[in-house]
């Protein structure tokens, strides 16, 4: 039926005034946006800076605290030291497993402290008589001169700087697992713990290989040092890792805790975390409670 005049005045009033004041009523009124606090920078640790006469330069370092070193001001705790410890290196993924694993009690608390790299391929690497192995950078062989550092001015400023206990261990992957058991070999005293994950023993034509017997017979005697080496596929089936274990199951001293795990469904590039995780959870697992407690 066509609109009266009447009933299309009345439409037409409804349209031009009632529907802008619904829309303006306290119940339909759009919710103004409520104010954002400017964003800020997110901590998860400490950092510092120290000059280094070993190294001739300054290096800088980052460190994470777990939940239990501010739990009591009386608590003192070991420390994880790990090279390519920056935090556009492995730093952050590394800390995470430590809160994580420290926080569900499948390890002991541990000061992290992450060492971040200048010149990587320099100090992680020995010395070299391989052409091939002195293409990968303009300086290698630098490995002594870096422990010099980590050993006489790191280890000195983080026992002054935080409250720690006398246990230190050490993880590194790929020319930093290259590093760790290098340290081993040279000097087994300096950590309780050694973790190399997918360490590239090909370095020097193979020379740590060779001269694994040797080194792995004349460990110190006393306190037992445990050993973790993780690998990749494609390491797992090299040819230098493949002698390496040999000889680390037929020549190990009595004071070497060793463990090897293989991870066949990582790569050189994704091992890291799944191989710290494993070894975390393994080298430094809780004490057991006596029962009853």
């Amino acid at each position: 039926m066509p609109a009266t005049p009447r009933f299309a005045s009345l439409y037409a009033f409804a349209l031009t005034v009632c529907l802008p004041l619904i829309a303006l009523s306290p119940r339909h009124a759009a919710t103004p946006a409520r104010a954002a606090t400017q964003a800020a920078p997110l901590a998860i640790g400490e950092t510092f800076t120290l000059e280094s006469a070993a190294l001739g330069e300054t290096r800088r370092i980052n460190v994470y605290l777990p939940a239990a070193y501010h739990a009591s001001p009386d608590v003192r705790l070991p420390v994880l030291y790990m090279p390519d410890g920056g935090i556009a290196e492995d730093f952050l993924h590394v800390a995470g497993l430590v809160q994580v694993l420290t926080g569900n009690g499948s390890m002991r608390p541990f000061v992290l402290v992450g060492i971040e790299n200048t010149e990587r391929r320099r100090d992680l690497t020995g010395p070299t008589d391989d052409p091939e192995d002195r293409k990968i950078a303009p300086h290698v062989g630098g490995s002594a001169a870096f422990r010099a550092f980590v050993r006489d001015e790191l280890m000195p400023q983080v026992r002054s700087r935080y409250r720690t206990s006398d246990e230190t261990a050490i993880v590194g992957e790929s020319l930093a697992g290259l590093f760790v058991l290098e340290t081993l070999a040279l000097e087994p005293e300096l950590f309780d713990t050694y973790i190399a994950i997918d360490p590239s023993v090909w370095w020097n034509r193979d020379a740590l290989v060779s001269a694994a017997p040797q080194w792995l017979e004349r460990q110190p005697d006393g306190a037992r040092t445990k050993v973790f080496v993780a690998t990749g596929r494609e390491a797992s089936a090299s040819q230098p890792m493949t002698r390496l274990l040999v000889a680390m199951n037929a020549h190990a001293s009595p004071s070497l805790q060793i463990t090897h795990r293989g991870f066949g469904d990582e790569t050189h590039a994704t091992v890291y975390h799944a191989a710290a995780l494993d070894a975390f959870r393994k080298a430094f697992a809780p004490e057991a409670k006596p029962a009853g407690h």
